[in-house]
């Protein structure tokens, strides 16, 4: 396989895995029972090619770097992005995540409501796990296209997922457990990134 499908995979499994038990979800569950499904999803999508670009840009930066300063910032990265997926996953709160029940305040014009998604994500992703992710696969894998690529299709799959399938999603999967495999995952990747200072 070559380096680019082994970086656009790695990119789309990674991120997949952080965002289904991640706020963009419930935003997008909320936003969307609010506003038409396809305004939604049109801000959602922009929003996120926005902040994967920004996050491709990010991680091209750390490749000028020296190297053991970048496994340095990679681990730092990781190692925030697992604090974090850890500290929801063990969190007291419920996993049945925000409250998405209050009805549509009558039509809405698709601009606006497509603007309005794309605010609301696009503050939601700013130090996101998948940002993190994103930014931190590109400085150690290199392939900023192939990683941008598999990152975007991986938010825009759970967007999808949360505008077409909508609470049905929150029935079956239990976002805490994921928020906890996604934590370690991360710390994993950290720990890597400080291990090959060593080799």
């Amino acid at each position: 396989m070559s380096p680019a499908l082994i970086a656009l995979f790695s990119a789309f499994g990674l991120v997949l895995a952080v965002e289904l038990p991640d706020k963009t979800l419930v935003a997008t569950l909320v936003l969307t029972t609010r506003f038409r499904a396809w305004p939604v999803f049109a801000g959602v999508c922009v929003a996120f090619a926005v902040q994967c670009v920004i996050a491709v840009a990010f991680g091209s930066l750390l490749t000028l770097l020296p190297e053991t300063l970048v496994s340095v910032l990679v681990a730092a990265m990781f190692g925030v992005g697992a604090f974090l997926l850890l500290r929801e996953g063990f969190s007291e709160g419920s996993e049945a995540g925000e409250d998405a029940s209050r009805s549509g305040p009558g039509p809405v014009s698709f601009l606006r409501s497509a603007l309005t998604s794309f605010g609301v994500l696009f503050a939601a992703e700013w130090g996101d796990a998948s940002q993190l992710a994103t930014a931190g696969l590109v400085a150690r894998l290199g392939n900023p296209f192939a990683v941008g690529v598999g990152a975007f299709v991986a938010l825009v799959s759970v967007a999808g997922l949360a505008v077409f399938i909508g609470s049905k999603i929150r029935d079956r999967i239990r976002p805490k457990l994921i928020q906890r495999v996604a934590g370690f995952v991360f710390a994993g990747f950290a720990a890597f990134a400080l291990a090959q200072l060593l080799w």
